[in-house]
């Protein structure tokens, strides 16, 4: 029989808080949290839900994003009052690391994670994704998330207006993370 693994209490998971590989097989599976925002936050979210990944997170009230509003096929969980940086430090609070992946300097929410991942004294990976090949940052995730024996992963970076390819790079990352889910423990 498959494992199930919940997510932890408070992670704004909702009802795709537990999953199994969609193979059948006896894995458990990375937990995908994010803020939905556009770019790396949905292509990160994109690829969970397109392998049957748990998947979720805090968004900020009325479930806000660059393009409006938040489409309900993300499972995200609305923070009551909070804004952009409130839903994003939720999001570090609730998850074991942080893989933020962007292009160039740090600003704005990106820097924002760094300082709450480092605030929280939570691991975080950045990864300059324009700077190697995919393949390269691939094997980074895969090792960072493995080093530290993550279970909950939040995804963080850009958004689509600042990086246009961000959603693309974010799915490819995680979905090659999501495919090589370490095996479940006995």
């Amino acid at each position: 029989m498959a494992r199930l693994r919940a997510a932890p209490r408070g992670t704004g998971l909702g009802a795709q808080s537990a999953a199994v590989s969609p193979s059948g097989a006896d894995r458990v599976l990375l937990t995908i949290v994010s803020g939905g925002q556009t770019g790396v936050d949905r292509g990160a979210l994109d690829a969970a839900l397109a392998v049957g990944a748990p998947c979720g997170g805090w968004c900020p009230e009325g479930r806000l994003a660059e393009d409006g509003v938040i489409d309900f096929r993300y499972p995200l969980t609305i923070l009551p009052g909070a804004g952009y940086l409130e839903r994003t430090r939720q999001n570090v609070i609730d998850s074991d690391a942080t893989l933020l992946l962007n292009r160039g300097a740090l600003q704005g929410g990106s820097l924002a994670t760094l300082e709450f991942c480092s605030d929280l004294d939570k691991p975080v990976l950045v990864l300059q994704v324009d700077r190697q090949p995919l393949a390269e940052s691939m094997a980074a995730a895969q090792a960072f998330v493995d080093a530290h024996g993550v279970m909950v992963l939040n995804v963080a970076g850009p958004r689509a207006s600042s990086w246009p390819a961000a959603h693309s790079r974010a799915q490819a990352i995680v979905a090659a993370l999501l495919t090589q889910a370490a095996p479940a423990a006995p």
